[in-house]
């Protein structure tokens, strides 16, 4: 206790209210004890003036002095430090941003104080008072927004609505797990002249915004669509421009900038009563097309009975209502295909070749047949869903509900990338870096023109922006359909054989260069790549 007591003796703390600094002085005496800075910080503590601002290097100079014996007449240990506030506008100017540094001992901001920084740069509207009381109650603020502008309300795209759901479109689309909608594809639709088909939403300006210093945002303007040049069988509403209506009796097919009206030819049978039939347009065929025929339609062919060895080509979708028994396997000069550009849908297949340019569903059957499809190959909806025998190549999914048979025979299934997927993909990065290198050369041209109106001709200079803004359009595209190559491509890798209630030795699965062969008799799974490679899983185990 004594040694406290001497500790600090000849040393004196006095405040001066004019330097708002705490003033030290220091008159030796002999009784005094050494002291170091973490005495003293606590004697200010204990004196009270822990609020105000230490100075570190005049501290050291206390404690030699102090300890040396040596006198010193005022020395300014510690000072009032006002707190400190600055504000700023965010780069897009739509935020003011409040720093307040707290005061050390001195004085605090004030409401005031901020309005008035707020004045002086130029911030008048949309101040809030909530942000701005709550840093005055907290003395400190870092980044806090005390102020908005009105951001720009960008315009919507124009879109395209389709006012008939039940016309077909040659533009099949997947959800971003790769799966369609399985289900018949039903019967052709007829519309007649004056029938609403589709309305266009033209995109809008949007709404410009204010900045905080009052400086106009502009707003996004959307992307505007406009109907095909090239959609037949269709006309513009007389009264309203955006309104696509039907010009004649046929089916309405949406494509790619609208929906047109195709012609539809109906026939009983196609035979040697018939003849072949080839038609531009949706094709109805109410009985069946027998052995030897061909038959091609740029649209859809729906067929109400069967097809027997028969060639079959539609630049849209497939409809057999019956089965399908085609000549793989037998001893014929000329091979039958079928073959659709969209999808294809029968009851049964047996022995026949089918190559879809989207998927394949069969109701019942499918046997020694060879199936393609780009995208899914289904068989069983409400029949027995067997897959027996044969070639399956699907992208994304094969599915049953038995896949094989007891007796072992061989069926094949690939699953995964088609390799002209990939070089398509190459070809389409290759056309949009061709794209891209000429934009960059129209640009420089239009810069040039900026800087040297008097060299270039008259007119160069809005061809030369036409020309770059149709190429703008066209990259843009490109990257839109790069990107929907690649989301094709990876789910790809997730693609699986899918037997819902058995499966059995025989079957061969192929992906890329993996093999599997199944052995034994199994009950419900999924062939599909796993950590282990590719193998027999359970139907709800992710693909690795």
């Amino acid at each position: 206790m004594a040694d406290e007591l001497i500790r600090g003796a000849g040393l004196g703390f006095r405040f001066d209210p004019e330097a708002k600094a705490l003033i030290v002085s220091v008159e030796p005496v002999l009784i005094s004890a050494p002291i170091d800075e973490s005495w003293l910080r606590a004697r200010l503590v204990e004196l009270g003036y822990e609020k105000l601002s230490y100075l570190p290097a005049a501290a050291m100079v206390l404690l030699g002095k102090y300890n040396s014996g040596a006198p010193v007449a005022a020395l300014r240990l510690a000072e009032c430090v006002d707190a400190a506030l600055s504000v700023k506008i965010s780069i897009d100017g739509l935020s003011a941003l409040l720093d307040i540094v707290p005061a050390q001992g001195g004085a605090a901001v004030t409401t005031e104080d901020i309005f008035r920084e707020l004045v002086a740069i130029g911030v008048v509207d949309g101040v809030e008072l909530g942000p701005i009381n709550q840093a005055i109650a907290d003395g400190v603020a870092v980044g806090l927004v005390v102020a908005h502008g009105r951001p720009p309300v960008h315009g919507e795209d124009g879109c395209l609505e389709k006012l008939l759901s039940e016309a077909r479109d040659r533009s099949p689309r997947m959800d971003e797990s790769g799966r369609i909608d399985y289900r018949d594809l039903g019967d052709i639709l007829v519309v007649h002249p004056g029938d609403q088909l589709m309305l266009r939403h033209p995109a809008t300006d949007g709404m410009p915004g204010l900045s905080l210093l009052g400086q106009p945002i502009p707003a996004r303007p959307g992307k505007d669509i406009m109907y095909g040049s090239n959609l037949t069988g269709v006309s513009v509403a007389p009264d309203n421009p955006n309104l696509l209506l039907a010009a004649m009796v046929g089916q309405p097919v949406q494509v790619a900038g609208g929906m047109l009206v195709e012609p539809v030819f109906s026939v009983a049978d196609v035979s040697t009563v018939s003849g072949n039939v080839d038609f531009d347009g949706s094709l109805v065929i109410k009985g069946d097309v027998a052995s030897g025929m061909t038959v091609r339609a740029s649209g859809d062919i729906e067929i109400g009975g069967m097809v027997e060895a028969a060639s079959l080509e539609a630049g849209g979708s497939i409809v057999v209502k019956g089965g399908v028994v085609g000549s793989l396997g037998r001893h014929e000069a000329h091979e039958h295909v079928i073959r659709c550009g969209a999808s294809f849908s029968a009851a049964y297949v047996q022995q026949a070749k089918i190559e879809a340019g989207d998927s394949i569903f069969i109701d019942d059957t499918a046997m020694q047949s060879e199936l393609v499809a780009v995208n899914h190959i289904l068989v069983g909806n409400k029949r027995r869903g067997h897959i027996i025998g044969g070639r399956a190549q699907a992208t994304l999914s094969i599915k049953g509900k038995v896949i094989g048979s007891p007796n072992r025979v061989a069926t094949r299934f690939e699953i995964g990338v088609d390799p002209a997927l990939h070089n398509h993909a190459l070809e389409v990065a290759k056309n949009r870096d061709d794209r891209e290198n000429q934009l960059l050369e129209i640009s420089k041209l239009i810069e040039f023109a900026a800087h040297h109106p008097e060299r270039v001709k008259p007119g160069m200079l809005e061809r030369a922006r036409a020309s770059a803004h149709a190429l703008g359009e066209e990259i843009a595209a490109m990257r839109a359909e790069e990107q929907a190559l690649e989301k094709k491509i990876e789910l790809s890798q997730q693609s699986r054989v899918i037997a819902e209630e058995a499966i059995y030795e025989g079957v061969e699965v192929y992906l890329g260069k993996q093999r599997y062969r199944v052995a034994g008799e199994h009950g419900s799974g999924a062939v599909a790549m796993g950590k282990g490679g590719l193998g027999l899983r359970a139907i709800d185990e992710p693909a690795a």
